[in-house]
């Protein structure tokens, strides 16, 4: 306000000035007034002349980019173009600051696992963030403005950006521009603009299916040989039987007993190795008293019905459970002797590879396995005869539990086969699991040296 009310009493002020100094060079002329008069209106020209200026770099200011410090100069054009250079700068580190944190939202969006996708009221894309194009197939920066569903046309999501309401729950959509399952959850907001939340649930629904087909197989298996056990009591207490026929039962209901408890004694073993921690690296074993204890299990377990070869250098040792490595091999060497003929051969041998693994291969000369069931072979309750399997007292369950061995130990299950002429099932180790007594030993002189 003070500059406001300084302008007129400067110029006020001009005009004294220059009256006193015309009234002083025309007085003596004898032209007091006309001096006055002249002396007053020059130097309120000069006056709004020198006003003019300032006014004038101001504008000059102002219509450039402001980069620059505003005019320096006193008075009214001084002071209003220091509060306008004030008040830009104070809006310029607001617009930064609101920037920043604008950044800082879209990059938060940007690291979430779950897709983000704005669309204005035309369906157009506004925005999406990298989780949201790998969901839709999208291009972020291609498709931008571009309509939604000409580039996504599976019916389900049309349909569900179509609802005249959108869905309270997430939907599962499928068939979309990738492979695999979405949960998609549909907001509207502001003015007809959509806000859509995508998340990839593929690895749910397929770890669901196999749950829902897991409890569909045990219960499969269970009720088997429960209906035979049901039936076999029902018949003893309804009907008289022999003695011979009698024992003849009794036998039948002992196989399906044994068969369920072997079933779930597999079952069992399998949640204790999802569930426990991983053996550890540094209990060692001796190979061969395991292998033994093994060569006499599948012995006893052929009956003299198969050539059984053997082939195992000395001084193996290993890292890890034993107990766990001594169920994989049973569960291989048992399947040979299942699905091999009687006069056929069961090997096991032991090698090392060329990058320090160790590989254990049982190999037999059975009925083999055509290849494309060799993919889901270690599957639980996978059969290539279900039939044939249940003969043989399998519960499916076998070559899960050598495949769940391997990948504890840090190893893999390889398998091959060819059909009427054999298979080989092989367990391959890492280094840091299998050593040679030797070795150990080397180790120690080492050790021993260094101290």
């Amino acid at each position: 306000m003070r500059y406001l009310l300084g302008r007129p009493l400067g110029a006020v002020a001009a005009w004294a000035a220059g009256s006193g100094l015309g009234a002083l060079v025309g007085a003596p002329m004898g032209e007091l007034w006309p001096g006055v008069l002249a002396g007053g209106g020059l130097w309120v020209l000069l006056n709004a002349s020198a006003d003019a200026l300032r006014g004038q770099r101001l504008m000059r200011w102002l219509r450039g980019a402001q980069d620059a410090a505003a005019p320096r100069d006193t008075g009214f054009w001084g002071e209003l173009g220091y509060r306008i250079e004030r008040a830009l700068r104070l809006r310029e580190r607001q617009l930064t600051r609101e920037r920043s944190q604008h950044a800082q939202f879209l990059n938060a969006i940007e690291a979430s696992p779950n897709g983000v996708l704005l669309l204005d009221a035309g369906e157009a894309i506004l925005w999406c963030n990298a989780a949201a194009a790998d969901h839709f197939g999208l291009d972020p920066e291609r498709d931008r403005l571009q309509r939604v569903t000409n580039l996504v046309r599976a019916p389900d999501f049309v349909a569900l950006l179509q609802a005249p309401q959108a869905p309270a729950q997430p939907q599962l959509l499928s068939g979309l521009r990738r492979a695999g399952t979405l949960s998609v959850l549909l907001r509207p907001y502001g003015a007809g603009l959509k806000l859509v939340l995508s998340q990839d649930v593929t690895e749910r629904e397929r770890h669901e299916a196999m749950r829902r087909d897991f409890v569909a197989n045990v219960s499969h298996e269970i009720r088997t040989p429960l209906t035979a056990l049901s039936g076999f009591v029902e018949t003893m207490q309804t009907l008289p039987l022999a003695e011979a026929e009698r024992h003849r039962v009794l036998s039948l209901m002992s196989q399906q007993t044994a068969r369920m408890r072997t079933l779930v004694d597999d079952l069992l073993t399998l949640a204790r190795l999802e569930g426990s921690p991983r053996p550890a690296p540094d209990r060692w074993f001796a190979l061969d008293t395991l292998l033994e204890q093994v060569r006499a299990r599948t012995q006893a377990l052929s009956s003299g019905a198969h050539e059984l070869r053997f082939t195992a250098p000395e001084g193996i040792e290993m890292a890890g459970s034993e107990g766990e490595i001594d169920s994989a091999l049973t569960n291989l060497l048992s399947n040979a002797v299942r699905y091999t003929p009687a006069g056929g051969h069961i090997g096991l041998a032991l090698r090392w590879r060329e990058d320090g693994r160790l590989e254990i291969a049982v190999s037999d000369s059975g009925i083999g396995i055509a290849r494309e069931h060799l993919p889901r072979l270690a599957e639980r309750f996978y059969r290539v005869d279900g039939s044939r399997s249940r003969e043989t007292g399998g519960t499916g369950l076998g070559l899960s539990i050598v495949k769940h061995v391997a990948q504890r130990h840090g190893g893999e299950l390889l398998i091959d086969s060819t059909p009427g002429q054999g298979s080989t099932f092989s367990l391959l180790l890492p280094p840091v699991r299998v050593r040679r007594q030797a070795q150990m030993l080397d180790q120690r002189v080492d050790a021993a040296v260094r101290r």
